[in-house]
């Protein structure tokens, strides 16, 4: 469904995937940072005028992952129940809906015991320090995303609100929205949300 959005919400529908060179899945990009990195802070790969992005990425088979030197992960899974993760030659299985920290340049793979996932990524430079919870919404109690915060519409059906006197939007799956410190946007509902922060380190 193609509804239009306001400029505190990026709508998932309107977002094109990008085909992994390995051929083992697909990335959508959310949002990233604007400015370039700090004076002496390592480039990110791929994208040296980003210290932090959030993403979505359909992994459909097993594989290595991209190393991102001097950068920290977090990685939730939001689709399907499992993932193994293998980092350094450490495994860690991942459930869903638990957000999993690592080093962004450690050796990376994963392993699909239970078929193909989606998984939500959070990648921070030097210079950020990235945060993501998972918190169920209430219909009695709207959550306020603040400035340095996106959240994502998981599941469930929300709707979020400019103000006070803002007419609510609603929310597809998987659309984000972004904070804002002066006029918090507001999201009520039921549900379940991902709201992921990068911070200043």
């Amino acid at each position: 469904m193609n509804i239009p959005a306001p400029a505190h919400v990026i709508r998932f529908a309107s977002l094109t995937p990008e085909r992994w060179r390995n051929g083992g899945g697909t990335t959508v990009e959310i949002a990233c940072s604007a400015a370039p990195p700090e004076p002496g802070a390592e480039a990110v790969a791929s994208g040296p005028d980003w210290q932090w992005r959030i993403s979505i990425a359909d992994v459909a088979r097993e594989g290595e992952f991209s190393a991102f030197p001097g950068c920290e992960r977090i990685l939730t899974v939001i689709d399907g129940e499992f993932m193994l993760l293998t980092v350094d030659g450490v495994e860690q299985g991942l459930q869903k809906y638990r957000p999993f920290r690592f080093d962004g340049g450690a050796q990376t793979g994963a392993t699909l015991p239970e078929g193909p996932i989606r998984d939500l990524n959070l990648i921070t430079g030097p210079s950020h320090r990235g945060h993501v919870v998972i918190l169920e919404l209430s219909k009695k109690r709207p959550h306020p995303v603040f400035g340095d915060q996106h959240a994502v519409f998981l599941q469930g059906n929300a709707a979020v609100s400019a103000g006070p006197e803002a007419e609510p939007l609603g929310l597809e799956r998987l659309d984000t929205v972004i904070g804002n410190d002066t006029a918090p946007p507001e999201i009520s509902g039921r549900g379940f949300l991902a709201v992921v922060s990068h911070d200043l380190a």
